[in-house]
């Protein structure tokens, strides 16, 4: 049976990755997987085939028991497994509820808009470096994908040629990346290595910013030197439409926000409390003073409506938190099912470093997999694998390698995919004309990262 929920798992992720051809969105065969994945557990484990494994190596199985009382623990002991990986996928999933909100908060106020008044170059090549380190600082704090959305709008607004624009919109995917990569916030993967007790967030601050940094400034670098980048933009729009843009509330709420999302790290230092905590008194924060400020002068309530907290709760992405809600099912399960005497998760990682005894090339890997296989399942898979310490020098290394390798070719981040559907980026122009100096860039930083580490 433990074939069965390898086939199951195969066929799901299948699905997930031909998305676009099936015309299917991700979430469904990710929330199908996930259960179906469980369902076969569950009939193994009851029907004594399969036996289960907790987070304390506890082993629970009814092979052979016949007592009732026996069966009950035993029965228990499944359950709690099962509410073990729930409750800390309900960590990840409440605190990405709440961040998103939070910037959909921003968003409804046109906070993001004000970004736009830090640009005031027509030269190409200080536009490129402009643009490359508000990514990298940006995502840091407010995760990069939505990072690489705002900056696509403003350079929409900036450029009016699509070729030139999609040069300036393909690097951001790469320094939007790197930046999330340092941050325990900027990533869906270091919050989950974060949220898992596996980083800190003044250790995975130091050892990744500078590999992180490298990542961001190699492929600049190298591109700004391509005849692109030369010379000025025709046509550039550098002035502000004052009646798009500005609101009363505008930069309050961003400058708001960003301190909120800042203080869920410096929250949980403080109280040792779970991250999801400090993310819901952030979001209780900016929610309160968003029902009390005024966006507008003839603010009613009327408009109220338009800049409320629920309006802003309706547009984040259900569908990306059932979507992880999915993932995440789907590799507790590969964590709970025993192999021998261990966790499949833990089996397939000592049969990887029997393969390949220098873990460092293992987890090189693992970040130009992450280019062409969604980097969460790898990340959540690898949580399971390994029972290194906390900051150990892997953790680190895979939050680096899993934030970054995505940038090698556009389908392989959250970010890309964002900006792929955004500006219609046609996936070999990108393999032909950026996936090099990304992957220039990636492999930099891994050889810093190995020099301090």
């Amino acid at each position: 049976m433990v074939a069965g929920i390898i086939l199951v798992f195969i066929i799901g992720y299948l699905a997930i990755v031909f998305e676009h051809p099936l015309r299917l969105d991700k979430t469904v065969p990710a929330l199908m997987m996930g259960a179906l994945m469980w369902a076969v557990l569950a009939v193994g484990f009851h029907s004594g085939v399969l036996d289960v494994i907790d987070g304390h190596g506890h082993l629970f199985s009814m092979s052979g028991i016949t007592d009732a009382a026996s069966i009950e623990a035993q029965e228990e002991g499944f359950a709690g497994v099962l509410l073990h990986h729930l409750g800390k996928i309900a960590e990840i999933l409440i605190f990405l509820i709440g961040a998103m909100t939070i910037v959909e908060l921003i968003d409804l106020h046109r906070g993001f808009d004000i970004i736009k008044e830090w640009i005031s170059t027509k030269n190409k090549k200080k536009l490129l470096w402009i643009t490359g380190i508000i990514a990298f600082i940006l995502s840091a704090i407010i995760d990069n994908l939505t990072t690489t959305i705002v900056l696509i709008s403003i350079l929409r607004k900036l450029i009016q040629d699509r070729n030139e624009r999609l040069w300036y919109v393909a690097l951001v995917i790469t320094a939007a990346n790197a930046g999330g990569a340092w941050s325990p916030i900027g990533d869906v993967t270091t919050t989950m290595l974060w949220i898992g007790k596996k980083v800190t967030t003044i250790q995975l601050m130091e050892y990744i910013i500078l590999p992180a940094l490298v990542c961001f400034v190699v492929p600049y670098f190298l591109a700004s030197f391509n005849k692109v980048f030369k010379g000025d933009i025709p046509n550039i729009k550098l002035d502000i439409d004052e009646k798009a843009v500005k609101l009363l509330s505008s930069r309050k709420m961003l400058y708001l926000g960003l301190v909120m999302i800042v203080f869920v790290p410096i929250f949980k230092t403080l109280t040792h409390l779970p991250p999801y905590i400090g993310m819901m008194l952030s979001l209780g924060v900016v929610w309160l003073v968003s029902e009390y400020i005024h966006p507008e002068e003839n603010f009613n309530e009327d408009i109220k409506h338009k800049y409320s907290p629920h309006k802003a709760l309706s547009r984040i992405e259900i569908s990306s938190i059932l979507f992880f809600l999915g993932i995440l099912l789907a590799i507790a399960a590969f964590e709970s099912v025993v192999v021998g005497n261990v966790s499949l998760l833990r089996s397939g990682a000592d049969s990887l470093t029997a393969a390949i005894p220098d873990i460092n090339i293992v987890i090189i890997l693992l970040g130009f997999l992450s280019a062409v296989i969604d980097n969460v399942p790898l990340v959540a898979a690898a949580m399971g694998m390994f029972n290194n310490p906390i900051d150990d020098h892997l953790w680190h290394f895979i939050a680096y390698t899993a934030g970054t390798g995505g940038s090698m070719l556009i389908i392989g981040s959250a970010a890309g995919v964002a900006a792929m559907g955004m500006e219609k980026i046609d996936f070999i122009w990108y393999f032909k004309k950026i996936t090099w100096l990304t992957a220039a860039g990636y492999l930099a930083g891994c050889a810093v990262f190995l020099l301090l580490a």
